[in-house]
């Protein structure tokens, strides 16, 4: 599936004025990195957050959320959220602003 260019062009501009941020391909997308750890990124019209295990359960039950599934497993703490859950920048930047606290936490 062809990553959503609009959506990763948002996640940058957003991104961009941070110097601990580092864009990698990987996910089967584009992922970013923020302190040295993997924080959020795009495959294919979702957005991957790292929301951690402590607020995982509660990420899915957000609209327009799921489980980011990387063959049979669903790797604890990281969620997918589809074009309806991210359209306007409020709903994107609240979505960014969960997986950088969560990387913050971590080190």
């Amino acid at each position: 599936m062809a990553i959503d260019e609009a959506l990763l062009q948002r996640v940058r501009d957003r991104l961009a004025g941070r110097a601990d941020v580092v864009e990698k391909p990987m996910v089967g997308g584009r992922s970013f990195m923020v302190g040295g750890h993997l924080c959020c990124g795009v495959s294919g019209d979702a957005l991957m957050v790292r929301v951690g295990p402590e607020t995982y359960d509660w990420a899915l039950h957000q609209p327009h959320a799921r489980p980011l599934r990387m063959g049979a497993k669903a790797p604890m703490g990281y969620v997918l959220i589809d074009p309806g859950g991210r359209a306007t920048d409020d709903e994107l930047d609240t979505w960014l602003r969960r997986g950088i606290e969560f990387v913050s936490t971590l080190d």
